[in-house]
């Protein structure tokens, strides 16, 4: 402990400082990882308000001080580029979901087509 009494009371809001600073802190990155989360599960509409929240959380950390804005940054910069490719993914799972129904029902219809030429 510093004997001087000006260090004394730095040392003491140096510490509150960091008290109050964890909880910002901290409250982005479960948000991140929250984001993350949904992100990895498939669940989009989730997973873009989480983004949302956390870009938000991100933003007012960087504004306060506590993370350096290019901290900042790269950290929503790395989050929409996993949702930006998950939701790449998704898309053409759901175009081959399509492609395969749509030629599903075209064999239908040339069986059809078929069974009524042989029935005739």
């Amino acid at each position: 402990m510093p004997k001087i009494k000006q260090a004394q009371k730095r040392a003491q809001n140096s510490v509150k400082r960091q008290l109050r600073n964890r909880t910002v802190r901290s409250r982005a990155k479960t948000f991140i990882t929250r984001a993350e989360r949904f992100i990895f599960t498939g669940e989009m509409e989730s997973a873009q308000e989480a983004v949302a929240e956390s870009i938000s959380a991100l933003d007012k950390a960087a504004e306060k001080g506590i993370i350096h804005p290019n901290n900042s940054a790269r950290r929503k910069s790395r989050l929409m580029k996993k949702l930006n490719q998950a939701q790449a993914s998704s898309a053409e799972v759901v175009e081959e979901e399509v492609a395969k129904a749509e030629e599903a029902e075209e064999k239908a219809e040339v069986e059809e087509k078929e069974d009524k030429k042989k029935g005739k």
